[in-house]
């Protein structure tokens, strides 16, 4: 079993076709067999062509979803000979103005990850210009449709989906028929775009783009989507009606488009979300708790309070013919929840050894800050392993705050020196002459790594966890200075690996938001796993838990451990991650929710405590929920 199916369906490595979406969509478990698959559609394309002589023309995106089909196809070059000789390629977009060599640029994106490790010909690479003037670009964009012309039309045009349904740059009120061309971009989108640019300020206003017409032309579509955060809108364009408002959903016309996502994108479709209104399904146990908590939710009823005509109503006659009428129903769904609640997470048998994996130096706290406070204080030796620095989430001017008191505190006690007033002038210069997005200069990392440290200190110290049972781990694959990091390698393993023999663990608690496929909470997750598995053969082997709550939290029938917390914790809660100044009122990264940390925490977790007790189980004041890790990614 995966991560994944601890609470979404399982599909299997072939991938599932789901029922009741006007366009062909194939769901598999996670976003490593969705790029799997897109690279052998691709790769088997390019083999049949190569071999007729024929040329393949393939249209690609940028952004974080095809990286994954990148790395694939680079593999396939080099491990196993896929030749690209004959390959022309057109990319979907480009922001304007925007210089080819900037590190915003999608022309050194596809360059960077893709176009430098394949033996694609110059010549045959087409890319958006955003440095010409805007006098050129109509003549552009009519030269762009020409080539592709040219090149006898796209056979296979690669896609992503913002979360306003557009495709390329193609946002809300795009025509069916729009060529490439220049555009206005969406506010959400320049929102979604702010982490790589350091600020939605530094988002350019338009981009040049294929348009709609041009990419319903390509002989074949396919549509990736990964991510919950991406579940509402592949809903919206595969199961409503065609509209320019989600232009996606013009896709429904093509003949040969298929929507290829991982389960969690696949999350809201109503054959995956509610598969008993669609037809026959295998009710477990597992599909059992999920239906009853949605019908009890739905009808605004407890869980006791849930009448056979409720069932019959929602198509669940199977589910009370064969399990044992509502009664029986009613009381397994609420036992099993009424079991997920846990006041004491590690036990109360003997002391035991936690570690709480953090990937940021502030997730530990926000996410389950009173989980970590109720363990602390229950006697446990509670650790907090820091996985990555953090430091480019650091805006400059706290880093320049910093840096002032430091001048100041040495001129103070007259302990400035002339090296010391070097490195000043010298930070000073750094920050002052980079670029919006550029990479940070090492030494102004190292005081952005600082803070995020002493912050952490704070945090943990505030929660109950003493200074010394704090692990810094720092992992390589975050040491880019920029937002993109490197893949995990064998060197970010082996510092998880030697931290768990170190304590020999008997709980481990990781972050569970792993439906980015390329976040750094995934990448952590990954490391974490992939050291448990070595240190399997040793005989550690700690209970698993992930959390959430930093971006979204777990649905109800997926908790299988809900830890209570006291308006006492939570309070203590909070002032834990008001330790974390350079991350409040306003973060570097917030990501799609523009609350800050604590609200979020507060909000999810008295959230999470309001459903447990609509359904009719025990009332709290907050609740944290955990899922049981058992396999692997």
């Amino acid at each position: 079993m995966t991560t994944e199916t601890l609470s979404r369906p399982r599909t299997d490595q072939a991938g599932q076709a789901i029922r009741n979406t006007k366009i062909p969509t194939v769901v598999f478990e996670n976003s490593r067999q969705v790029d799997r698959h897109v690279a052998i559609v691709v790769e088997s394309l390019i083999r049949e062509n190569n071999s007729a002589g024929a040329p393949t023309v393939l249209g690609l995106p940028t952004g974080s979803t095809p990286i994954g089909v990148y790395r694939e196809l680079i593999r396939l070059h080099r491990e196993e000979g896929l030749d690209f000789s004959n390959v022309i390629t057109f990319n979907l977009d480009e922001y304007w103005p925007m210089p080819p060599d900037s590190i915003h640029s999608y022309n050194r994106f596809m360059r960077e990850n893709f176009f430098d490790h394949v033996n694609v010909p110059e010549e045959n690479i087409h890319i958006p210009r955003g440095d010409i003037p805007i006098e050129d670009v109509d003549k552009f964009c009519d030269e762009y449709e020409r080539e592709i012309e040219r090149a006898g039309g796209i056979d296979v045009q690669l896609l992503g989906i913002g979360r306003t349904g557009h495709i390329g740059f193609n946002e809300p009120g795009s025509d069916r028929r729009s060529p490439t061309r220049m555009v206005m971009l969406d506010p959400v989108t320049r929102m979604d775009a702010a982490s790589g640019f350091f600020g939605e300020e530094n988002v350019p206003f338009q981009a040049i783009t294929m348009g709609v017409g041009t990419i319903l032309r390509a002989r074949k579509v396919i549509l990736m989507a990964l991510g919950e955060h991406k579940a509402p809108i592949v809903r919206r364009a595969v199961e409503e009606e065609i509209t320019p408002e989600v232009t996606a959903s013009f896709l429904q016309s093509h003949p040969q488009a298929t929507f290829v996502v991982d389960s969690a994108s696949a999350s809201e479709l109503t054959a995956v979300k509610t598969p008993w209104l669609v037809g026959r399904v295998e009710w477990t146990p597992a599909l059992e708790k999920k239906a009853v908590i949605w019908l009890s939710q739905l009808e605004g009823k407890p869980l006791s309070k849930l009448e056979s005509r409720d069932f019959f109503e929602y198509r669940m006659h199977d589910l009370v013919r064969r399990h044992g009428g509502p009664e029986r129903i009613r009381e397994r769904v609420f036992d099993a929840m009424q079991e997920t609640i846990c006041s004491t997470p590690a036990g109360t048998d003997e002391r035991k050894t936690v570690i709480v994996f953090s990937p940021h130096p502030d997730d530990d706290v926000i996410s389950m800050g009173g989980t970590l406070i109720k363990m602390a204080e229950q006697g446990h030796d509670v650790y907090v392993a820091y996985v990555t620095s953090g430091n480019i989430a650091v805006f400059d001017h706290d880093a320049m705050r910093h840096t002032d008191y430091v001048r100041e505190f040495l001129e103070m006690f007259g302990l400035d020196s002339e090296e010391s007033r070097a490195l000043d002038e010298r930070i000073r210069l750094a920050m002052a002459s980079r670029g919006p997005g550029e990479p940070d200069d090492p030494e102004v990392l190292k005081i952005k790594g600082l803070i995020r440290k002493t912050e952490a200190t704070a945090g943990a110290v505030a929660a109950g966890v003493p200074a010394e049972k704090l692990r810094f781990l720092d992992l390589p694959f975050y040491r880019t200075g920029e937002v993109k990091k490197k893949p995990i390698g064998e060197e970010d393993v082996a510092i998880v690996a030697d931290l768990l023999r170190e304590l020999n663990p008997a709980q481990i608690y990781v972050a569970g938001d792993l439906s980015d496929p390329h976040g750094t909470h995934r990448m952590c997750a990954e490391a974490i796993i992939k050291a448990l598995r070595v240190v399997e053969e040793q005989g550690i082997e700690p209970e698993t838990w992930l959390y959430r709550g930093a971006w979204q939290e777990y649905e109800p029938h997926e908790i299988e451990r809900a830890v209570p917390l006291s308006p006492e914790v939570l309070l203590k809660k909070k002032m834990a991650i008001f330790k974390h100044e350079s991350q409040k009122d306003r973060a570097l990264f917030p990501g799609h929710d523009p609350r800050e940390f604590w609200v979020r925490a507060e909000h999810r977790t008295k959230n999470t405590a309001r459903v447990y007790n609509e359904l009719g189980l025990p009332e709290f004041y907050a609740l944290e929920g955990f899922v049981r890790f058992q396999g692997q990614l």
